[in-house]
């Protein structure tokens, strides 16, 4: 098949023959049923498919690979944490190491968490004493709030700011705007919680504190005022979070759209006497909006991985300060679990928008 099989004129001129009975014979003598650009179409999709799940499930394995054995390079006997700095028999830590099954072969550790995390069972945690599934499953909620809320709020304004300055290449507005991102995606996000912390918890100067300085709630309210006590201990959170991530989100937004302003049919479409916001809206925006969306995917994967700096400068209870405090011990089965799910959403996220893709811009997986 050649790409002049493959082009829309090609398509429409096999259509209209078909349907018309046109010089190739009545619409029944086409050929076979299935056959044609459509289908060929059909088919050219659900490969590109089939490959993109495939290599997610290569992914996937490799990530298997990488959390059992990259974690077990980190320093320290997880046995002799737990024990809390007691003195503890060599008997007793040889038992405690056969309890979690340490004392096993590598591959034989290797195959039993393979087989167990097919069936869901990350295993048990050595801090928690309770299965590390229960764990993540516990600290999922709040993650999904402060890093779904961010996510909802940073993409709305990273795409209105990127249409608005593209549109606007080189005003006041614009290079306003540029620069402000371009310094915040710039910033880490720990340090720019830490200096929300000094100045809106703790005070600088006359400013008095306005917000806590951690934790998801104060654990003396109910109902409503529940809801307001949650609300008011992620703000700062929750602004730490947009403001590097509408950054992100406006620079790939106006990056697109300002390539897209040059184009033929933008001119034309002016030229039939549209007004400029109608351009915009609805010939500009939505072709630049193919790579935003990609963005959008792959960052719809980390709101579940969380935001592991922010959540532990803040003390959120969600999953990124679980890692961390995983990391600290080393607790194996509740950091190799809590970084499978991580890599596993962004993986999955990753993979949808590579189906969603070429459903957007038919150029994509001929």
């Amino acid at each position: 098949m050649t790409a002049a099989d493959n082009s829309p004129a090609a398509i429409l001129a096999a259509e209209a023959e078909a349907e018309a009975g046109a010089p190739g014979g009545p619409a029944g003598a086409v050929g076979p049923r299935g056959r044609g650009p459509r289908a060929r179409n059909t088919t050219a999709y659900l490969t590109y498919v089939a490959g993109k799940l495939g290599g997610a499930l290569v992914s996937m394995f490799a990530v298997l690979l990488t959390s059992f054995f990259l974690f077990r390079l980190i320093p320290g006997d997880p046995v002799k944490q737990m024990t809390g700095g007691r003195r503890v028999s060599s008997e007793q830590l040889a038992a405690m190491r056969a309890e979690f099954g340490l004392d096993d072969p590598v591959w034989k550790q290797f195959t039993d968490y393979c087989g167990n995390v097919l069936t869901g069972d990350f295993g048990t945690s050595y801090q928690f004493h309770t299965p590390v599934l229960d764990k993540i499953t516990d600290a999922l909620g709040p993650t999904l709030w402060l890093t779904g809320a961010a996510y909802v709020l940073y993409t709305v304004i990273g795409i209105w700011l990127g249409t608005r300055t593209a549109w606007r290449n080189g005003s006041l507005g614009d290079r306003f705007h540029t620069g402000l991102a371009l310094t915040l995606y710039s910033v880490p996000s720990f340090w720019l919680g830490l200096l929300l912390i000094i100045t809106f918890s703790v005070g600088v100067g006359p400013l008095p504190g306005l917000f806590p300085t951690g934790g998801m709630e104060s654990g003396d309210e109910t109902g409503v005022a529940y809801v307001v006590d949650v609300a008011h201990h992620m703000i700062l959170p929750v602004l730490t979070l947009v403001a590097v991530g509408y950054a992100q989100t406006l620079l790939v937004m106006r990056s697109s759209l300002l390539d897209e302003m040059g184009s033929d049919y933008l001119t034309t479409a002016r030229a039939k006497g549209l007004r400029d916001d109608l351009v915009r809206r609805r010939h500009a925006v939505p072709n630049a909006l193919l790579p935003t969306v990609t963005l959008m995917f792959v960052n719809l994967g980390q709101v579940v991985a969380g935001a592991i700096l922010v959540e532990t400068v803040f003390s959120w209870p969600g999953l990124g300060s679980l890692f961390y405090q995983a990391l600290s011990v080393p607790d194996l089965p509740l950091v190799q679990g809590l970084f499978f799910v991580f890599a596993t959403a962004v993986i999955l996220m990753n993979t949808v928008a590579d189906v969603v893709y070429p459903l957007l811009d038919p150029r994509v997986g001929r």
